[in-house]
């Protein structure tokens, strides 16, 4: 099919700010419903535009793909200030595109990462031309799940997305404005090709790149609560007005998968909805890791993620009748047979929610504890000491750190060089028999206490294989003065006993017979999350010079029984 491309159409907000929009549409005079993506990342940019489906081919199958910089980015005017613009903007970007000749007047959005989240907040304002979107790899709010998790800053994430992206985007264009001089480019490259040394940087907020190229970090740092500064602009606080369809992508090492199962959990019995989930991190969807190839049909090419976009419109945007009511809405790659399988609902409808309770005579530290469904006697505690000066560092997970696109340190990575470390506490299972397969919501439930007013406790589950590598399953984090929740931040008394949970967030693995199923506890997962202080102070107003070192406790008896909440799934 011939496309027709029509490039830098000047579409203008309700402020007056013009905003720069591309058009792939099928050749001549016909209507055709809309594919809509709107990106801060320059729609000339094609590992970008394609990140998340092949849109060349969605406008072949007779779509009018609109691809629009956001406000403030790249050749569309304003200034960048992210979500808090895209509510608006994708408004009046939807209209526009209904009231072309070329338009049927039907709306659809695609997209990854940020572009997802452009999808939902246009949705909560429920504009009458939007008739279905397929976000991928976003999440339901940019404050937990997003810029914090467990209370912690996403360090990692933030200060490679702001230099690498939006700081390195923000200088081009400058320069092509004629507003910048091109050693400017050069430096600002330079920063993200080194943004490893900024994460020591303290304090924080002081971080000399946040000023002029990315002030709005700065705002996310002064903002560590949840209050109304990110309540202006969280679909989670709207879903009551989002009628848009919703076929939901999301990755198993993603950083935003808690938000793609909170989005379609929130929103299925009122609102149509897929989810679709493969073993993928952010900005790399191939399936083949360092020490971990899931296999060709892991890759979002081969499962064919555009075929999916493309009946999900065709039925939405086209009403055509193409079975799509008749699938089951949950589609799941399996880690370990490493299969794709379609379930009725998540999490799934025969979950055994068992308990796997912590064990040890006080030598976690060593490696010498253990994991078993039978609940704790009389045992003595672990403890270890967090120094911030030296952080448990980040080896794989749900990462966004440098070498992204090739998921240099991301996903199931071998995590045994840092099991020796003397602040690292592991429990292992026995070996198992029989395969057991864990497919679902994740949750740590632990009793602690600390010799610091506030600290962090980390957790990560671990596939232990029978060569005695131990490829990381899922992690978290908890800030312990958020605690009783993330809107109010409540120090602890030193020494008080806390019952705490960690959101491992999800997983769908089983573990082989002949495996071992390995929980990790600590307090820092650096440079993924930022360090805590231990002053009970604000975190990113503290120096290096102000650090605390906290003594920590894990508690595991018959009074605090700490323990991993399983969902097991036992099917013939």
């Amino acid at each position: 099919m011939q496309l027709t491309i029509e490039k830098d159409l000047p579409v203008i907000m309700r402020d007056g700010v013009s905003l720069a929009t591309d058009v792939y549409r099928p050749a001549g005079s016909s209507r055709h419903p809309v594919v809509m993506l709107r990106l801060p990342y320059s729609k000339e940019q094609p590992a970008l535009l394609f990140l998340a489906g092949d849109i060349l081919r969605i406008a072949q199958a007779g779509y009018a793909v609109v691809v629009q910089d956001c406000r403030g980015t790249f050749k569309s005017g304003g200034t960048f200030d992210p979500y808090f613009q895209e509510a608006d903007d994708g408004v009046d970007a939807i209209a526009w595109a209904a009231a072309q000749a070329w338009s049927s007047g039907e709306v659809g959005m695609m997209g990854a990462s940020y572009y997802g989240a452009t999808q939902w907040l246009a949705a909560m304002k429920n504009p009458p031309a939007l008739k279905a979107i397929a976000p991928f790899i976003t999440t339901d709010q940019y404050y937990e799940k997003w810029t914090y998790q467990g209370g912690a800053f996403q360090l990692g994430f933030i200060l490679q997305w702001a230099s690498a992206t939006f700081a390195v985007g923000e200088v081009a264009r400058r320069l092509g404005r004629g507003e910048a001089e091109p050693a400017a480019l050069g430096a600002a490259i330079a920063i993200a090709d080194h943004v490893d040394e900024r994460y020591w940087h303290t304090p924080l907020r002081e971080l000399p790149e946040l000023a002029d190229l990315a002030p709005y970090v700065r705002d996310w740092i002064a903002h560590p609560d949840y209050d109304d500064y990110w309540r202006r602009a969280a679909p989670a606080e709207h879903r009551d007005t989002i009628t848009a369809p919703a076929l939901n992508f999301g990755g198993w090492f993603d950083l935003f998968l808690g938000g793609t199962l909170a989005n379609y959990g929130a929103m299925k019995g009122r609102v149509p909805q897929k989810l679709i989930i493969g073993p993928w991190v952010h900005g790399y969807n191939g399936g083949v890791y360092p020490e971990r190839n899931f296999g060709m049909f892991a890759h979002d090419a081969v499962a064919d993620v555009t075929a999916e976009q493309i009946r999900w419109f065709d039925h939405w945007l086209k009403g055509a009748d193409n079975g799509l009511g008749s699938d089951k809405p949950v589609k799941l790659f399996i880690m370990g047979p490493d299969v794709w399988r379609e379930e009725d609902d998540w999490p799934l409808p025969d979950t055994d929610w068992r308990k796997l309770y912590l064990h040890s005579d006080g030598g976690a530290a060593a490696n010498a504890a253990t994991l078993s469904f039978a609940p704790p006697d009389d045992e003595p505690p672990d403890t270890f000491t967090y120094d911030p000066h030296d952080p448990v560092p980040t080896v794989g997970g749900a990462s966004f750190l440098p070498g992204l696109f090739i998921a240099a340190n991301a996903g199931p990575r071998d995590q045994r060089a840092i099991e020796t470390r003397a602040d690292v506490l592991c429990y292992t299972s026995e070996i198992f028999e029989h395969d057991l397969e864990v497919t679902g919501p994740l949750n740590l439930v632990l009793y602690v206490r600390s010799s610091a007013p506030d600290t962090d406790f980390t957790g990560k589950l671990v596939d232990v294989y029978p060569d005695g590598r131990a490829l990381l399953v899922t992690d978290g984090i908890l800030r312990l003065r958020y605690r009783e929740g993330f809107s109010t931040a409540q120090l602890m008394s030193p020494g008080e006993v806390q019952r705490i949970e960690i959101d491992l967030v999800a997983t769908a693995t089983v573990f082989r017979a002949g495996h071992r199923l390995r929980l990790e506890v600590s307090s820092s997962n650096f440079p993924r999350f930022d360090r805590n202080t231990n002053t009970g102070g604000v975190i990113a107003a503290e120096s290096a010079a102000d650090f605390v070192v906290a003594a920590n406790t894990v508690l595991h008896d018959a009074t605090h029984p700490s323990h991993l909440v399983l969902p097991v799934i036992a099917r013939e």
